[in-house]
């Protein structure tokens, strides 16, 4: 049913304003053939208005799209040849699974026999042909959010989009309609755009993600760049959880520089930089790369502290430490794994290595 052809999407120096508000603000980037790219941020960022420009639904203020470097910026929703899957699933009440997922081909007056042949290729995508002349009240969520994303497969659009289409579902549905829409595309090899604010989500699905944060493109690439190296404070903090530590650089060495909080002394791998003696650098760190002990630890940064809080997770335990040099720190461990009773106001040692943390701008 569906070729196995991949287009890519250029956007160019895009802009969209409301009056004097910028909801989205000269956002330029390109979505590979056959690329899964999410677009994540926080509610306000200008995720879903990008997607609407793309879509054809929102004109943009300024700025242009391509596909394959045909320009389609001013060309109709109905002449882009895009799927679309909505978070309300907007399938037709009074219309079976069959109907609803003919739709597209119905209104593009393709022939009985291809629409029929398309419809059950489609539902054997998304496992629902056996559910073909049910109503949409009939099915539950997930089956309704797959209904709607066979309907958005079955003309073979040039694109899918996907606008925060599992936000709708409980956790653990959602976690399987993740796994199966990563299978699919991989199956597919179409490309997507998925818009979601959960950043577990766009870590887990997508080949890159781009962070946006008050319609602005603040960071773009794969989901393990963004993670280890956020380049602001922003996404270090958006992209997970981080400790943020302002720090003085001390001096360089061989392969790291030293810093000093206070009285106390760490250090930190290089990773290409060479900060200036007195300079002020915020780095961030990862509460699961650190590690909790009774004693310091001979090699790599250590600090003394006391348990203030501890919240048990099943897998993880997440704690909240008081350290007199850094201030309060949160650390996750595995909850197996945890020697030491975590009770408040015990005394531990905080230690990481030079590599655990990151140097990242503030906002």
């Amino acid at each position: 049913m569906v070729e196995p052809v991949a287009h890519s999407l250029s956007i160019r120096n895009v802009s969209k304003r409301y009056g004097a508000v910028a909801a989205v603000d000269d956002v330029s980037l390109t979505v590979g053939s056959g690329e899964f790219l999410t677009l994540l941020g926080p509610s306000g960022s200008g995720k879903t208005t990008i997607l609407m420009i793309v879509a054809g639904f929102t004109e943009p203020s300024s700025g242009s799209l391509a596909v394959d470097n045909r320009e389609i910026t001013n060309l109709p929703p109905e002449k882009r040849n895009f799927g679309m899957v909505f978070q309300g699933y907007a399938l037709f009440p009074h219309l079976t699974v069959a109907e609803n997922v003919a739709f597209p081909l119905t209104v593009r007056r393709r022939p009985r026999s291809e629409i029929e042949d398309r419809v059950r290729s489609a539902l054997d995508l998304v496992q629902l042909r056996q559910l073909a002349e049910r109503m949409p009240k009939q099915l539950s969520g997930g089956q309704q959010q797959r209904v709607a994303l066979a309907r958005a497969l079955v003309f073979s659009p040039d694109l899918l989009l996907l606008d925060e289409p599992l936000s709708a579902l409980d956790k653990k549905l959602r976690a399987e309609l993740q796994w199966e829409l990563k299978l699919l595309h991989q199956r597919l090899g179409k490309t997507f755009i998925y818009v979601t604010h959960d950043q577990e989500e766009a870590l887990s699905m997508s080949d890159r993600i781009a962070i946006l944060r008050g319609g602005r493109l603040i960071q773009l690439g794969q989901p393990a760049e963004l993670y280890e190296r956020p380049a602001t404070a922003f996404v270090a903090d958006f992209l997970g959880k981080s400790n943020f530590i302002a720090a003085i650089v001390e001096g360089n060495h061989a392969d790291h520089f030293t810093y000093r909080i206070g009285d106390a002394r760490f250090a930190q791998l290089r990773d290409g930089m060479l900060p200036a003696a007195g300079e002020r650098i915020m780095l961030a760190l990862r509460p699961e790369k650190m590690s909790v002990t009774t004693m310091p630890v001979p090699q790599g940064n250590s600090v003394s502290g006391e348990i203030v809080a501890s919240s048990y997770l099943g897998t993880s335990l997440h704690l909240r430490v008081r350290t007199g040099e850094i201030g309060e720190m949160m650390v996750t461990v595995p909850a197996w794994r945890l020697a030491i009773p975590p009770e408040s106001g015990r005394l531990v040692w905080l230690s990481w290595d030079r590599d655990a943390s990151v140097v990242v701008r503030p906002d």
